[in-house]
C-alpha cells in the first residue's frame, strides 16, 4: 500500500449531514480515512495510491457530497 495525504479547503464549513456522510467515505475502496479539522472548514484525506489516483479521491468526496475546494496549479 502505498498511502498519500491530500488536504483540502471546504467551501463552507460542513453541515450535520456532510459530516455524517464522511462515515460512509470508508466503505470506498481505498479510501483509508477522512479527518475533518476542528473548525469543520478543512479535511484531510489519506487514500491508497496503488489503488485510487487523486482525481479519484476528488470525484469520491464529491459524490459523498463533501463540498471540497479545488485549486487549479497555474
Amino acid at each position: 500500500m502505498t498511502k498519500v495525504t491530500l488536504h483540502y479547503a471546504l467551501q463552507h464549513p460542513l453541515s450535520e449531514e456532510e459530516l455524517a456522510s464522511i462515515a460512509n467515505i470508508h466503505a470506498v475502496f481505498g479510501m483509508v480515512r477522512v479527518q475533518v479539522a476542528p473548525t469543520l472548514d478543512k479535511i484531510t484525506v489519506d487514500y491508497d495510491a496503488s489503488r485510487l489516483m487523486k482525481k479519484d479521491v476528488e470525484a469520491t468526496l464529491h459524490r459523498f457530497g463533501i463540498p471540497i475546494r479545488v485549486t487549479a496549479v497555474a
